[in-house]
């Protein structure tokens, strides 16, 4: 690294800082590995024994939820297309409201370590695996880039060794969730996220020290444009405005809360229905805290660098890394602080790939391995999750070294968890929400809502929008002094410019313009409502009024009057009182209607017995 430059390097006490925060976490999985209560079962492991209480599994939501691509995204999101972003305060509130009332109370009550079971009790067990093998591609994908895209941006401003970062990450994740199981994870996440909000907490006292207060980073962020709360209009192609944020971002993270399996799998492992759902709520405040430190640090770059823009002035080589280029630019006197930065970058990193980890091997288990070996005991399940953890933490690395390797389609494959996640939350809400909706309908519909993301999705890779629908706003470098504009990087431009260049060059079709051109966000709408209305059409032809199924598989009257429970002052046990038959078909005597008590194992649905 060159000594010209005006911006200081990574000293000792940073990497102190940073292995620090590695080593607690490996601790903390240690510690539940042989403290306390042993993991006897798979349940315990993979569940933490259905004990936890709220205010643990709601930090741990709130800290997976965050990766580093929220540390280092957020803020340069912010920095170039505006403070609209912090619009998503609203789409949170409406995704967590939707995540408690509709999906966790059927969830809960079942009983289910993976989310897919349902599939099978409410449809069969083909959809059941179509589900499980979808998310099991689609989470090893995702996860590879989360390990990946930190420790590039990390690397080329801070000089911290690329692939060090890479396998440490990977490692110390996969040790603390194979020794610990989920209770590790979940400890582990609550430790994150308050290295996380020390990281932001610093960068943005000294970002309103030096510029002189938060007012000051305000009145700069008002004059270029950057508080562009208010863009109603309902154009869907356009990138950002109230609408793709509330509507479209409620669709794409209610498939991250309502129906993924690394959140599910936390809120249900909770004490009770009441606790579950406090978790969520509880989660809601994290969220809000989170995204107004990430605008804040938006806005405080831009204060930061109004006058000249790193990027454009070719100091630093992607958008991802003006985040860590601030934190060395104004924290470079306090050895030991761009270090914590560095660790809360990576503690979003571990506490997503820890929970993505633990998720795939509960999925693994439950889905692919005990439907099909029934003879195996408790023991030798729990030996083959933390089996599962190992292989799931190898596979994840290698996903990484692949992503190093894709460049350009580090966007494309974060486009892919909209267009995957928008089909299976479309699955699940059919099960749930609609009563004829039977295994043919399910399984087209989910098809069709494939082929219909996939088909804007990857269109818009190709094509990318033109700038008049992503509107970025203006970047100065007027400022700069040319003395010390050495360029310090050694990578090529952005990473995802060629196919910007290979779109402008060929003549655009007004499918390009338009269909191809749906703000991202919208991906995911896109899908579960194909789901959905595929899906209804299918099941009415084909005998999804004839249908006979347990009542409990669908949202009731009682899930949500039951929210009233805690007024009266007795056990909270859903009274399954006798219901009036809909016209969906006749009532199953077979089923017994009373919520399960779940803490004996026979206490499973399996099919149709109880």
């Amino acid at each position: 690294m060159d000594g010209s430059r005006a911006i200081g390097t990574f000293v000792v006490w940073d990497y102190v800082v940073f292995a620090a925060m590695l080593l607690i976490s490996a601790a903390i999985g240690i510690y539940y590995a042989f403290a306390g209560d042993k993991q006897q079962t798979s349940k315990d492991f993979l569940m933490g024994g259905r004990r936890m209480s709220a205010v643990p599994v709601a930090l741990s939501l709130t800290a997976s939820f965050m990766s580093a691509v929220t540390v280092l995204g957020t803020p340069t999101e912010v920095y170039r297309f505006g403070a609209i972003f912090s619009l998503f305060g609203i789409t949170y509130l409406l995704v967590v409201v939707i995540s408690a009332e509709v999906f966790l109370p059927v969830f809960y009550k079942l009983g289910i370590t993976s989310t897919y079971e349902y599939l099978e009790l409410r449809f069969n067990k083909y959809v059941r695996l179509c589900g499980t093998i979808v998310y099991i591609i689609q989470t090893v994908l995702y996860t590879g880039i989360v390990i990946y895209a930190p420790a590039l941006a990390l690397n080329q401003v801070t000089g911290f060794d690329l692939w060090g970062a890479v396998v440490a990450t990977g490692v110390v994740c996969t040790f603390y969730c194979t020794l610990g199981g989920l209770k590790a994870v979940v400890w582990t996440d609550v430790f994150q996220v308050g290295i996380m909000l020390a990281g932001f907490v610093s960068v943005i006292i000294q970002a309103s020290v030096i510029q002189g207060g938060i007012s000051t980073i305000v009145n700069h962020a008002y004059d270029g444009g950057r508080l562009n709360f208010w863009n109603f209009n309902p154009n869907p192609l356009q990138r950002h405005t109230f609408w793709t944020i509330i509507l479209g971002g409620t669709f794409t993270w209610t498939s991250l809360y309502g129906v993924n399996q690394s959140q599910v799998q936390r809120y249900i492992s909770c004490k009770s229905r009441f606790q579950a759902k406090m978790s969520l709520y509880i989660n809601l405040v994290g969220l809000w805290v989170i995204l107004v430190c990430a605008v804040l640090c938006g806005l405080a770059l831009y204060s930061r660098y109004r006058d000249c823009d790193p990027w454009t002035n070719k100091q630093v080589s992607a958008p991802d890394q003006l985040m860590p280029y601030l934190v060395l630019d104004i924290l470079q006197d306090y050895p030991g602080l761009p270090g914590l930065f560095v660790a809360c970058a990576y503690s979003g990193t571990l506490s997503t790939v820890s929970s993505s980890i633990n998720a795939l091997a509960a999925v693994t288990v439950e889905d692919l391995v005990k439907p099909n070996f029934r003879s195996l005991s408790e023991r030798s399940l729990s030996w083959i999750s933390q089996g599962m953890s190992v292989l799931f933490g190898a596979l994840c690395i290698g996903m990484a070294a692949l992503a190093s390797l894709m460049g350009a389609l580090l966007q494309a494959a974060l486009s892919i968890i909209g267009m995957i996640g928008g089909p299976l939350l479309g699955l699940f809400s059919l099960g749930i929400l609609v009563p004829f909706a039977n295994s043919i309908g399910a399984f087209t519909g989910l098809l069709a809502g494939f082929v219909a993301s996939f088909w804007v999705g990857i269109g818009a890779q190709l094509y990318p929008p033109l700038p008049e629908r992503t509107m970025p706003l203006s970047l100065a470098t007027h400022g700069c002094n040319i003395t010390h504009g050495t360029n310090w990087t050694t990578t090529t431009e952005m990473p995802f410019s060629t196919s910007a260049f290979q779109a402008h060059s060929t003549d655009r079709t007004p499918l390009m313009d338009n269909w191809y051109s749906l703000s991202y966000l919208y991906f995911s709408t896109l899908g579960t409502l194909v789901t959905l209305f595929v899906g209804i059409l299918v099941s009415l032809p084909t005998g999804g009024r004839k249908q006979n199924f347990d009542r409990r598989f669908l949202l009731t009257k009682e899930d949500i009057l039951s929210n009233f429970d805690i007024f009266k002052k007795k056990e909270q046990v859903l009274s399954y009182r006798s219901h009036p038959v809909e016209d969906g078909g006749t009532d199953n005597p077979a089923f017994n209607h009373m919520e399960l008590n779940f803490t004996s194992h026979s206490g499973k649905i399996s099919g149709t017995q109880l």
